[in-house]
């Protein structure tokens, strides 16, 4: 049983632990936090999918006002949408881009083995696998962008990093996590568990609730591609990391916009 699923947090407690979110998923200016409780920190964890709306939020408006720049000079879409995605990364510290690059060259590297795997994830350095993925990854993401642009539908923006940072906390619910210290290992530890599942139950149904006919096909695609990628860390490492947390954000984010342009 989780410590921390039978404790109360005060108001000033949960205020720490959304500035957690924000500065270690984001480049928002928080402040200095200092030390604080592990279970605070675990309690950050329920604000993953509101900093994912602050990023699409801040992404949305950015291309609001580019889009009217551009349009005055008579600037090409796929600039916007370059410029987009660069300020998406950069919002984000490339912090997941890491995890997925950590994880491409360990899959390939570790030959099925678990030690070599994880060994090879904290490797700092990146192969060529890992820019292969990486530069594929943000090609399909500055092409759904630009497809999305091109349609106004700027609010949209705001469903991929949503949805990528939900499925986070749906990770942590249902998958072990294998790698000792860190701070994936005090989310797993201390995040209050109930409250977890109270807020991926109420954040699923009232998305479905706002926009049924286009939130339906994306959280079945979404639900089925982080099944895939669960029983691939179950079979490979027997749990999940922070890289491969990271790998699932970039990756769910890319599905996303996908079928946000098919369903469009």
């Amino acid at each position: 049983m989780n410590s921390s699923s039978s404790r109360t947090f005060s108001v000033s407690e949960h205020v720490a632990a959304a500035r957690t979110a924000l500065q270690f998923l984001t480049i928002f200016p928080v402040g200095s936090l200092g030390l604080q409780d592990k279970k605070v920190t675990g309690l950050s964890l329920l604000y993953y999918p509101a900093v994912g709306l602050l990023v699409g939020f801040a992404l949305a408006v950015f291309a609001w006002l580019a889009q009217s720049v551009l349009s005055i000079y008579s600037l090409e879409l796929l600039l916007l949408a370059a410029l987009a995605l660069t300020v998406w990364v950069g919002l984000t510290g490339a912090l997941h881009l890491d995890g997925l690059a950590d994880c491409a060259d360990a899959w390939l590297g570790g030959m099925g083995s678990s030690q070599r795997t994880l060994a090879i994830m904290k490797d700092p350095t990146s192969g060529p696998i890992a820019v292969t993925v990486l530069v594929l990854l943000l090609l399909v993401k500055f092409v759904t962008l630009a497809a999305l642009l091109a349609k106004a539908s700027l609010w949209l923006l705001l469903v991929a990093p949503f949805v990528a940072r939900l499925a986070v906390l749906a990770l942590l619910l249902t998958t072990p996590y294998i790698r000792p210290q860190g701070l994936g290992e005090v989310l797993s530890q201390h995040f209050p568990r109930q409250e977890a599942k109270l807020v991926l139950a109420v954040a699923v149904v009232t998305y479905l609730l706002l926009d049924f006919t286009r939130a339906l096909p994306i959280l079945l695609v979404s639900v089925a591609v982080l099944l895939g990628l669960r029983a691939m860390m179950l079979s490979r490492l027997r749990g999940c990391t922070g890289d491969t947390m990271g790998a699932t954000v970039e990756i769910l984010e890319a599905v996303c916009l996908v079928v946000l342009v098919v369903v469009l």
